[in-house]
């Protein structure tokens, strides 16, 4: 499982949006690698597109990163394994201060 978390921190996953005017890159760990803004984005009487462009990509770079974590993470939910360490760990161990 650590193997794993660890491949995931070193994966780079990419987003681009408004047909590639912005681009982003973060790591697995979510650092922000990379912002690339076409020069035709740029337009001085609307900084707001450009805004909401650049923290849709962003989110959307987010969203990759987790959504591979989750796929990556996944193989090791094992179905019934809280409910057993509820019953056989958690339980017990309140049970014992009554």
């Amino acid at each position: 499982m650590e193997e794993t978390q660890k491949e995931i921190a070193l994966k780079e996953f990419e987003n681009s949006v408004g047909g590639g005017a912005v681009s982003v890159k973060i790591t697995g760990e979510k650092v922000l690698k990379e912002i690339k803004i076409d020069k035709e984005a740029v337009d001085p009487e609307d900084v707001e597109t450009l805004e909401d462009l650049i923290l849709t990509c962003i989110n959307g770079a987010m969203l990759k990163a987790d959504n591979a974590a989750n796929e990556s993470m996944g193989k090791y939910n094992i179905p019934g394994l809280m409910l057993m360490l509820f019953l056989f760990v958690f339980l017990p161990y309140q049970l014992a201060f009554f």
